[in-house]
């Protein structure tokens, strides 16, 4: 199966967040071919908004030292946009679920401060993948552009599980947003949304056992009329 015989629900049956990759770089005919694809995602007024930054090689390399070295040092995180609200009741309990799904694929008891740590940290480490991708916005721009950058970042990574790539969305890939700028030439005007590390899987990482369900349809969705 490849990107064009794959279909869409095997897309997205398929697509999950994987933390281990092969040291394989993405070919660049590759890796045009799924941002060209991508960029059929809508967006209002067919405006456009995403800006997309691909990180590779040595500028790769550059931008894991440096985020490893600031969370090692406990560098305070400095985002353009506020993180992620507490989550509290049904949210929370699958937040921990999945937590709980993650650490004992890892074998990382609850206990086991130091495993977290360094689970943690692999988030900064790019979990070894060879390519980052950092997906940003005009800094004017609110929440409903917002919406239109969600659906692209959706559509690459259908787009990337449909060529037989792996990758992770990541939050923590916005926590030093100055040095994503810096180090990829982005303009100040431009906000960093989040990044996304991608690349071949590693199927011996344990972390990449992890497998979560979603909740029955009814718990999410009501048909009216």
């Amino acid at each position: 199966m490849n990107a064009d015989s794959m279909s869409l629900a095997d897309a997205l049956k398929q697509r999950r967040s994987v933390r281990g990759f092969l040291d394989k770089p993405v070919p660049q005919d590759v890796l045009e071919s799924v941002f060209s694809l991508a960029q059929h995602a809508p967006s209002n007024c067919n405006i456009q908004p995403w800006q997309v930054w691909v990180a590779s090689g040595q500028v790769r390399d550059a931008l894991r030292e440096r985020m490893v070295d600031k969370v090692s040092r406990g560098v305070p995180f400095a985002p353009d946009y506020e993180s992620l609200p507490r989550f509290d009741g049904v949210y929370r309990q699958r937040q921990v679920d999945c937590a709980m799904e993650l650490y004992g694929s890892m074998g990382i008891a609850r206990e086991d401060r130091e495993g977290r740590q360094r689970a943690e940290l692999r988030n900064f480490q790019l979990f070894d993948a060879p390519h980052v991708v950092f997906i940003g916005m005009e800094k004017q721009f609110g929440v409903t552009v917002a919406l239109d950058v969600g659906m692209y970042i959706q559509s690459l990574l259908l787009t990337m599980t449909a060529h037989g790539l792996g990758a992770c969305a990541q939050g923590s890939m916005r926590y030093y947003p100055d040095d994503v700028r810096e180090l990829l030439e982005i303009p100040e005007s431009t906000a960093i949304v989040l990044g996304i590390s991608f690349g071949y899987e590693d199927p011996e990482i344990a972390a990449n056992r992890t497998r979560v369900g979603r909740v029955p349809l009814g718990e999410s969705v009501r048909f009216c009329g």
